[in-house]
C-alpha cells in the first residue's frame, strides 16, 4: 500500500479542479441512495399498519365508543362495533368503556372474528353452528394431535365486512404506495443527474491527464524515444487513461454509493433485529479478508497484464509501419507467429486473473449470502415458536439482507476495474515522472545571422562510447556545409546537437557567438529547418502539411513557397489543390511529391538554419534536377548544413567535411577534395563509376 499511496496522492490531486462537481455528484449519490433505502421501511409499515392490519388487536363495543373529540372510528358488523386498537385514544381504557378484547383470524381466504383472542397454539378446526339472524356461526377448536386444547365462537365474515374493515386503510395504503413510488423516482431521477456529472467530471480529469502526458512526451528528451517501443506510449496514452477514468465514474461511485448502502442497512438491521443486525456485521471482517488476499495477487497479475497488452499494441504498431516489407519478404507467417505468442501470453494472464475473480469476487459472496439467509430464515422460524413476528418485519429484514450482498457483490465486482485503474495510473505516472529534455539555458534568441561554430565537440550515446571526437568547423553566415562520410560516421549526430536533441559532452557549439546550451531550446529550433530523407506529412491537406500548424504563415505565403521549390507543378493538378487531402504518410503521393512538401514546409518557415539530412538521397535522376532547384531556392541566404550520399549534389557546396569514426579527416571544397588523392576523391571516383556503369546498362 506504500507505494499506491503516491499514486492516490496525484489521483486526488487530478480531481480537486473538479471537486465541487464531485462533491455535488456524491451528495446526488447520496440522497438517491437514502430514498432507496427507505422503501422497505415504508414496505414494511404499509404490510404490518394497513396490510396485515385485520390482524390486529380488536376490541368489541355494543355503541360506538365515544372520544374527547367525537366518534372513534368503527366497523359495524351484525349487531356490534369492531374497533381497531390503535383507533382508540388509549387502548389500554378500552374495555373500561365497555370493550371486549377480541381476535380476528384468517383461515385460508376466510376470515372469523373470534368471541375472544386464542390463547394457545394448535390446529384450527371449524364446525358450523345453526344460525337464526342469517350470520354463519362456528365453534373454533384447536387441536394440538387428537386433544382439543382450546374452544371458541367464531362468526364468519363476509366479504363486505372484510372489506368495511379494510375500508380506513385504503387511503392511507394508496399514500404509502404513492410515497413508495416517488422515492423509487427520485432515487432513479439522483443516480440520474449523479451520473451524468459523474461522468461528465470524469471524462474532463482524463482529458486534462492525456494532455499533460501528451505534452510531457514532447518536451522528453530524444533518447527516450530511441528506447520506447511507439505501441507502449499510445497505450498508456489510450488505454490506461481509459482505465483511470473508470476509476473515477465507477469505483468511485459504486464505493461511495455501496458504503453508504452497507452502513444505512446495518442500521436498519439493528433496528429490526439487533441479534441478526450483529450477525451481519461479523460477516464485515470475512468480506475485507476476500478484498486483501484478491488485492495481494491481482496486483501482480494486472501489472504483467498490462505490460502484455503494450507489447501486443508495440507489435500491431511494428508490424503495420511495416506492412511493405513484411509483404516484399514473404513473413506474414512469422509475424503472425510472434503476434500469436504475445497474444497468449496476455491470455496466460488474462486467464490467471479470471480464475481468481472467479473464486474470490461474487461466488465466494454469494456463498456467504446463501449460508446468511439460511441461518436468518432458521432464526426466524425458531423464534416463531417462542414469539410473534410481524409480517412486515420478516420481508423488511429478508430485504434489506438481500440488499445487505448486493453492496458488497458491487463493490466486489469494480475491484478488478479498481486494480487495473491503480495499475493503469503507475504506468501513466511513470511516464509523467520520466525526466524532461535538458532544457540548457532560458534565453531567448531573435533570429541569428548564421555563424555556426562547433569547437571541440565530443558526444556519446552510452557512456564513453564516443560517436564524436573533437570536431571543429566554422559555418559563415549565408554558406552551405555539407557533411559527407560512411554510415555511422557521425554526420547526424553533428545536426543532432545543433538542435539540442542531445546534450553535449565536451566542447561547445555557439550561434552568432551564443552557446546553444544557454539558450531555449524551442527558441532555438524557432531559426532552424529541418528536411529528413523520408519526409513525414500529417493526416490533413497539401496546405495544412506546408503550414504545419503555424497559422501565422498565410494562403498565399503557403502557395509562394510551394511555387518557389516547383511543388506547385503537381499541386494544381490535383483536384482541389492545396485543399487536397492528405492521408496518414502521405502514401497517395510519390517520394520526390512528398520531399518537394518538405522544402515548402522549410521554405514557409523561413528559417535563418537549414539542415538538409540526405534530402535527395532517394529521389530518382529524373526528379533531382527539380529538387536540385529546389535546393538552390531554399539555401539561398541561409546557413546550410546538408548530409549527403549522393556527392554530385554537393559540388556547389563552399566546405564539405569528410568525417570517419566521429573525426573530420577531410575538408575544403569540391575542387580542393578532388585534387587530394584522399577518401572524398576515392567515394567520388566510385559513385562516377557506378553512374557510368549504370548509363551503359
Amino acid at each position: 500500500m506504500s507505494e499506491q499511496q503516491p499514486i492516490w496522492r496525484r489521483l486526488i490531486g487530478y480531481a480537486m479542479p473538479f471537486r465541487k462537481q464531485i462533491l455535488w455528484a456524491l451528495l446526488l449519490l447520496l440522497l438517491g441512495t437514502s430514498a432507496e433505502l427507505a422503501g422497505p421501511f415504508v414496505a414494511k409499515i404499509a404490510i404490518d399498519d394497513h396490510v396485515l392490519s385485520i390482524q390486529k388487536t380488536w376490541y368489541r363495543f355494543a355503541e360506538p365508543p365515544q372520544a374527547a373529540g367525537g366518534h372513534v372510528q368503527a366497523v359495524k358488523i351484525g349487531n356490534e362495533y369492531l374497533v381497531r386498537a390503535d383507533w382508540l385514544p388509549d387502548p389500554a381504557l378500552a374495555e373500561q368503556i365497555g370493550g371486549k378484547r377480541t381476535q380476528i383470524l384468517s383461515e385460508k381466504t376466510a376470515y372469523y372474528v373470534l368471541d375472544h383472542p386464542l390463547e394457545k397454539k394448535g390446529t384450527p378446526v371449524f364446525e358450523r353452528q345453526e344460525s337464526s339472524d342469517g350470520r354463519e356461526h362456528f365453534t373454533l377448536k384447536l387441536l394440538q394431535g387428537d386433544v382439543v386444547v382450546e374452544q371458541n365462537a367464531a362468526d364468519l365474515l363476509t366479504a363486505e365486512d372484510v372489506k368495511s374493515l379494510y375500508g380506513w386503510d385504503i387511503a392511507p395504503l394508496g399514500w404509502l404506495m404513492g410515497g413508495y413510488v416517488l422515492l423509487l423516482i427520485f432515487s432513479a431521477a439522483m443516480n440520474y443527474v449523479q451520473l451524468l456529472s459523474l461522468q461528465t467530471t470524469a471524462q474532463r480529469i482524463i482529458q486534462r491527464m492525456r494532455i499533460d502526458l501528451f505534452s510531457h512526451l514532447q518536451k522528453l528528451p530524444v533518447a527516450f524515444f530511441d528506447k520506447t517501443p511507439i505501441g507502449s506510449l499510445v497505450s498508456r496514452v489510450s488505454n490506461d487513461t481509459e482505465a483511470i477514468r473508470e476509476l473515477y465514474v465507477s469505483v468511485l461511485a459504486t464505493f461511495v454509493q455501496n458504503g453508504v448502502y452497507l452502513v444505512g442497512i446495518l442500521v436498519a438491521l439493528f433496528i429490526l433485529q439487533p441479534k441478526l443486525a450483529l450477525f451481519c456485521s461479523a460477516l464485515v471482517p470475512v468480506i475485507v479478508v476476500l478484498i486483501v488476499v484478491y488485492r495481494k495477487f491481482s496486483t501482480r497479475y494486472y501489472t504483467v497484464i498490462r505490460a502484455r497488452l503494450s507489447d501486443m499494441n508495440a507489435t500491431i504498431n511494428e508490424m503495420i509501419q511495416n506492412m511493405t516489407l513484411v509483404q516484399a519478404f514473404r513473413r506474414e507467417a512469422d509475424v503472425r507467429k510472434e503476434f500469436a505468442e504475445v497474444n497468449n501470453q496476455y491470455f496466460q494472464e488474462k486467464l490467471k486473473e479470471n480464475t481468481l475473480e472467479s473464486i474470490l469476487l461474487r461466488p465466494a459472496v454469494d456463498f456467504l449470502a446463501k449460508i446468511s439467509l439460511t441461518l436468518i430464515v432458521w432464526y426466524f422460524g425458531s423464534q416463531s415458536f417462542s414469539d410473534v413476528i410481524s409480517f412486515g418485519v420478516l420481508y423488511a429484514f429478508i430485504d434489506y439482507l438481500g440488499r445487505f450482498f448486493e453492496p458488497i457483490n458491487m463493490i466486489m465486482n469494480r475491484l478488478s476495474q479498481l486494480q487495473q485503474a491503480l495499475t493503469a495510473s503507475k504506468r501513466v505516472f511513470e511516464v509523467l515522472d520520466t525526466p524532461e529534455a535538458a532544457r540548457g539555458g532560458n534565453q531567448a534568441l531573435e533570429r541569428p545571422r548564421g555563424h555556426v561554430v562547433f569547437e571541440n565537440v565530443s558526444f556519446a550515446y552510452n557512456d564513453q562510447d564516443y560517436v564524436l571526437k573533437n570536431v571543429s568547423f566554422v559555418a559563415e553566415p549565408g554558406q552551405t556545409i555539407a557533411l559527407v562520410g560512411h554510415t555511422g560516421s557521425g554526420k547526424s549526430s553533428l545536426m543532432n546537437l545543433l538542435l539540442g536533441f542531445y546534450p553535449i559532452n565536451q566542447g561547445s557549439i555557439r550561434i552568432d557567438g551564443r552557446d546553444i546550451q544557454t539558450l531555449d531550446p524551442q527558441s532555438l529550433r524557432q531559426h532552424i529547418g529541418l528536411v529528413l530523407q523520408d519526409p513525414f506529412l500529417f493526416t490533413g491537406s497539401i496546405g495544412f502539411n506546408i503550414r504545419l500548424y503555424n497559422e501565422a504563415i498565410t494562403d498565399e505565403q503557403v502557395k509562394q513557397a510551394a511555387a518557389a521549390v516547383k511543388a506547385d507543378g503537381f499541386i494544381d493538378k490535383l483536384s482541389q489543390q492545396y485543399a487536397e487531402p492528405v492521408v496518414e504518410k502521405g502514401a497517395t503521393l510519390s517520394a520526390g511529391q512528398r520531399q518537394l512538401l518538405s522544402f515548402a514546409r522549410a521554405l514557409a518557415a523561413d528559417p535563418a538554419i537549414l539542415i538538409l539530412d540526405e534530402a535527395t538521397a532517394s529521389i530518382d535522376s529524373e526528379t533531382e534536377s527539380v529538387i536540385q532547384d529546389a535546393l538552390h531556392v531554399l539555401s539561398s541566404g541561409r546557413t546550410t548544413f546538408i548530409i549527403a550520399h549522393r556527392l554530385s549534389t554537393i559540388q556547389h557546396a563552399d566546405q564539405i567535411l569528410v568525417l570517419s569514426r566521429g573525426e573530420i579527416v577531410e575538408r575544403g571544397t569540391h575542387d580542393e577534395l578532388m585534387a587530394v588523392d584522399g577518401i572524398y576523391y576515392k567515394m567520388y571516383q566510385l559513385q562516377q563509376g557506378q553512374v557510368l556503369r549504370d548509363a551503359v546498362v
